[in-house]
Parts: structure tokens; C-alpha cells; sequence
């Protein structure tokens, strides 16, 4: 297990971290539905109370921040501790918003597409060409369960299509280097899947069996994902908390332990993007930890906003 450094505890239920330039680190708190940043000393600020239940984030072209907010969870006590559970009864809706981080100001930017509702959108990432890919696991209740999708949209709220359809709990999403395969971590099934990208929102139409980049036998779910330098995706794995590092081919995997069984999500930040920052959602904290590999660069996150 690396030596891990608690950069921030008292969090309630941390999610999709942003490792910043200033060395501050940008996150959700999906129990207090806030996007929130953690300052270098450790000091926890409300940048938007987004009310739901905020989800994935990345910085957008505009310099904007864009989040998920899968609008909200039945909350299930275990002990001193939180977990997500059902659909709950002040349930919001699905979104896509966007925060402006000096104000604050926040706004929708998609709740449906073509019609059809956004359920539980649940993380995020951009191209290199300004768009967006988003999963939306959906939403669970007493009886039945979503199925679920990978959409695509663009960040002035012009354009929003699905892209995969169905697809079982996704939730993690990211991208190879060279922008040629789209990630999908499945919570339910423990499964990573690629998929081939034709153009930026076109994915190639190959049978799920095609898509496996790997599968685990022993019981595990998936949650977010961040990719490394060297194309490694590393998903957040819960139940078996920690990070799962697999290889671009699937045929290397290694899990590095953080002890929190509710291991959420990872980015990279710091210098040469050599440092891990590590969402452990039960125990409320952000952590941090030199990471064996440097991470693979976000679009849009080290470079001056284009629109």
C-alpha cells in the first residue's frame, strides 16, 4: 500500500476530484450536494450547492466547471458511516450543470435528450475537440433498476446524443491517449469496457463482447476511472476498496489498496502529474500519494479556456 497523505477529512461522501493548478483540489460531496474545493492546507469551501446529488466533474473549453448530478440518493446508515442506496423520494432529476468557479453561478445545461429523461448522470470527460462524454447509470428502486447509457453533448448546451445504448451501470468514463477508445467502467458487473471511437460522439457499433477490456470473477464494483501516461485505466473499485490499474489490453491488472471500501474515484495533479488524489468516500476524506506511473494529461485543465 503507497503512503497515503489525508489531504482533507469531514467530506461528505467526495466524488469526482479535479487536481487544480493552484495545487487546490476541486470535488463533488454528493450527501451535501455541493461542488466544493480543498484548499493546499487541507480547508474545505462550497464553490455551489447544486442540491441532488453532484457526481463526476471536469473543467470544461470555457474554464467552467461541468457536473454530473445523478439527482440524488436514499441515503443507508452503516454504523458512524453514509453509503448511496435507492432513488430517494425528493429525488430531482438528472442533469448535466455548469458552475462558473469564481461565482459560484450554476446552471442546467441538460436534463434529457431527444426526450428521453437523464436518470442518474454519473461521470464525465472532454475531447480534445471541446465535446463531452458522460455515463448515466440510472437510477435504482425497491423494484426495478434503469438500464443505463453513454451519451455525447457539447458544452453550450447545442447538442446531446446517445452514443451506446444499453449499456449495465455504467458509471467510470475516460479516454485513451491518443483519444481512440472511450473507457466504461460497469458498477454491477466489475467489468471495463473500450469502446473504438470512428470520430469525436461516434463510437464504433461492436458487440459487447468486442468492447471487454476485463472482467473479475471475485466480488467488486467498479465506480470512476482516470488514465495514466501510459494508457493504464485505473477504476476506483468499491467493496475491494482501492484503485484497480489495467492495462490497455486488459491482460495486466493490479490493485492497490486503500483500505476504505468505498474507494470512489482518482485524478492526478501535482508536479508531472506524479501524484494520485484518491476519493475515500465511507471515511469522508481526500487523500493523496505518489503514484507509480504520471498521469495522463485532462483537456482543458493546464491550458488557458478557448470560448
Amino acid at each position: 500500500m503507497p503512503d497515503f497523505v489525508e489531504c482533507a477529512s469531514g467530506l461528505l461522501f467526495p466524488e469526482g476530484p479535479i487536481a487544480m493548478p493552484d495545487g487546490s483540489v476541486v470535488l463533488v460531496e454528493i450527501r451535501r450536494g455541493t461542488l466544493s474545493r480543498v484548499d493546499p492546507n487541507g480547508v474545505v469551501e462550497v464553490v455551489a450547492d447544486l442540491g441532488g446529488g453532484p457526481n463526476g466533474a471536469a473543467i470544461g473549453p470555457d474554464g467552467r466547471c461541468y457536473v454530473c448530478n445523478n439527482g440524488g440518493f436514499e441515503w443507508m446508515q452503516i454504523g458512524d458511516n453514509f453509503i448511496p442506496g435507492e432513488q430517494p423520494d425528493d429525488y430531482s432529476g438528472g442533469r448535466i450543470e455548469v458552475v462558473d468557479l469564481a461565482t459560484g453561478k450554476s446552471e442546467v445545461l441538460y436534463s434529457e435528450c431527444n426526450g428521453i429523461p437523464l436518470r442518474g448522470p454519473n461521470d464525465i470527460v472532454f475531447d480534445r475537440t471541446g465535446g463531452f462524454y458522460f455515463t448515466d447509470l440510472g437510477k435504482t428502486r425497491k423494484r426495478e433498476i434503469d438500464r443505463g447509457a453513454v451519451y455525447y453533448a457539447m458544452p453550450d448546451g447545442s447538442s446531446i446524443r446517445e452514443v451506446r445504448f444499453p449499456v449495465t451501470t455504467p458509471n467510470g468514463v475516460g479516454l485513451s491517449p491518443a483519444e481512440d477508445v472511450l473507457y466504461v467502467a460497469e458498477t454491477t458487473t466489475s467489468r471495463l469496457l473500450g469502446y473504438p471511437i470512428v470520430s469525436p460522439g461516434e463510437l464504433a457499433p461492436v458487440p459487447e463482447w468486442e468492447a471487454l477490456v476485463a472482467g473479475f470473477s471475485n466480488f467488486q464494483l467498479f465506480d470512476s476511472l482516470g488514465v495514466d501516461a501510459a494508457g493504464n485505466v485505473c477504476v476506483a473499485t468499491l467493496v475491494n476498496g482501492g484503485i484497480t490499474i489495467i492495462s490497455p489490453d486488459g491482460k495486466s491488472t493490479k490493485h492497490v489498496a486503500t483500505g476504505d471500501p468505498m474507494t470512489t474515484n482518482i485524478c492526478f495533479g501535482g508536479d508531472g502529474l506524479r501524484t494520485a488524489y484518491i476519493t475515500c468516500s465511507m471515511s469522508g476524506r481526500l487523500v493523496r500519494c505518489e503514484w507509480e506511473t504520471p498521469g495522463h494529461p485532462l483537456n482543458f485543465l493546464n491550458v488557458d479556456p478557448q470560448v
